[in-house]
C-alpha cells in the first residue's frame, strides 16, 4: 500500500461514488427521468474515448476486433436511444401485478424546475456520465498496481461516505430530511448500501480487473431491460414494441463487444513469449569431481 495507491482509490471513491451518484440524483430534478437515462446510456461512449486517450484500449479500425468494439458500442448505444424515445404498439407479456405501484396523483405533479432547468439538468447528467466513465479508467489503472477488489472496495466505501457526508452537510440544511422511519426510505437507503454500494462497486472492481473498463461500461445499457422488466412486474408500467427492439439492439451490441474483446485476449495470450526453454535447447552440463582418487602402490615388498 503506497501513496499513490490511496490517492488513486480516493479518486474513485470521489468520482465513482460522491460525484456519479449524486449528481445523477440532482440532474432527475431538473430534467425527467426518461431524458437522464438516456443520457447515461452515454458512459460507454465517454469510457471508450477516454480509454483510448489514456491507452488502456486501443482504436484498431483496422483489427476485427478494434471494428467488433466500436461497432458494438454504437449498436448498444442506438438501442438504448430506441429503447426511450420509441414506443410503438403495447405488448401485454404477463398480467401486471403493481406491488409497488403508485396512486396517479403522486406522479402527476412534476417539479417546477423542469420547466426551466433542461440545460442545467443535463449539464448535470452528462457531468454524471463523465464521473463514471473517469473512476472505471483510474480504476483499471489502479488494477494494475493494487489487484485486491475486496480492499479496494472497503476503503473507497470509507472514502466515498466520508465525502458524501461532507456534500450532504452543505446541500442539505432541512434536518428533518435526515430522519429515517419505517418506511421504504429505510429500504432504499439499506438497498443504496448493500447492493448499490457494496456488491456493485465490488463487482465492477472485479470486472475492471478482469476484462478492463470497456467490457463493463458496455454492459450500462442492459440497465434499462432489467429497469422495464421490474417497472412492468411491481409497478404496472406498461412495455411496447419499441422496448423489445431496443432490448434486441442492446444485447447484440453488447455481444459485439464481448466478442471483440475476447479476440483481443485470445491474440494477446497468443503474442506472450514463452519462458519455457525448448527440448533441442536444453545443454548438457558436465560434473567435474575435484575428491583425489585413491592410488594402489603395485610395489612389493622386500
Amino acid at each position: 500500500m503506497t501513496w499513490t495507491v490511496l490517492v488513486q482509490i480516493f479518486l474513485c471513491a470521489l468520482f465513482g461514488m460522491t460525484l456519479a451518484q449524486n449528481l445523477y440524483l440532482e440532474s432527475m430534478v431538473f430534467i425527467p427521468t426518461t431524458f437522464t437515462v438516456a443520457i447515461v446510456n452515454l458512459i460507454p461512449v465517454f469510457t471508450f474515448i477516454l480509454a483510448v486517450c489514456f491507452r488502456q484500449e486501443k482504436l484498431g479500425l483496422r483489427s476485427l476486433q478494434g471494428i467488433a468494439k466500436l461497432a458494438g458500442t454504437l449498436v448498444g448505444i442506438g438501442g438504448a436511444m430506441l429503447f426511450v424515445f420509441y414506443k410503438g404498439i403495447t405488448i401485454n407479456v404477463w398480467h401486471h401485478t403493481g406491488l409497488l405501484a403508485m396512486p396517479q396523483s403522486s406522479t402527476s405533479s412534476s417539479n417546477p424546475h423542469h420547466s426551466n432547468g433542461y440545460a442545467l439538468g443535463t449539464a448535470l447528467a452528462l457531468l454524471s456520465c463523465l464521473s463514471s466513465s473517469a473512476w472505471l479508467i483510474i480504476q483499471g489503472k489502479l488494477s494494475k498496481t493494487y489487484p485486491c477488489p475486496l480492499s479496494n472496495t472497503a476503503l473507497m466505501s470509507v472514502m466515498g461516505t466520508v465525502q458524501c457526508v461532507v456534500y450532504a452537510l452543505s446541500t442539505e440544511r432541512d434536518w428533518s430530511q435526515w430522519k429515517l422511519g419505517w418506511n421504504i426510505r429505510l429500504l432504499g437507503v439499506f438497498y443504496a448500501g448493500i447492493l448499490g454500494s457494496g456488491v456493485v462497486v465490488f463487482l465492477t472492481t472485479w470486472c475492471v480487473n478482469m476484462r478492463g473498463p470497456l467490457f463493463v461500461a458496455s454492459f450500462s445499457p442492459v440497465l434499462l431491460v432489467l429497469v422495464a422488466i421490474f417497472c412492468s412486474l411491481l409497478l404496472g408500467e406498461k412495455l411496447y414494441l419499441g422496448s423489445f427492439l431496443g432490448g434486441f439492439l442492446i444485447i447484440c451490441g453488447l455481444y459485439l463487444v464481448i466478442w471483440g474483446k475476447s479476440i483481443e485476449m485470445r491474440k494477446m495470450t497468443q503474442v506472450e513469449p514463452m519462458e519455457t526453454p525448448r527440448p533441442s535447447e536444453a545443454q548438457t552440463i558436465e560434473i567435474v569431481s575435484t575428491t583425489p582418487m585413491p592410488i594402489h602402490s603395485s610395489t612389493s615388498r622386500g
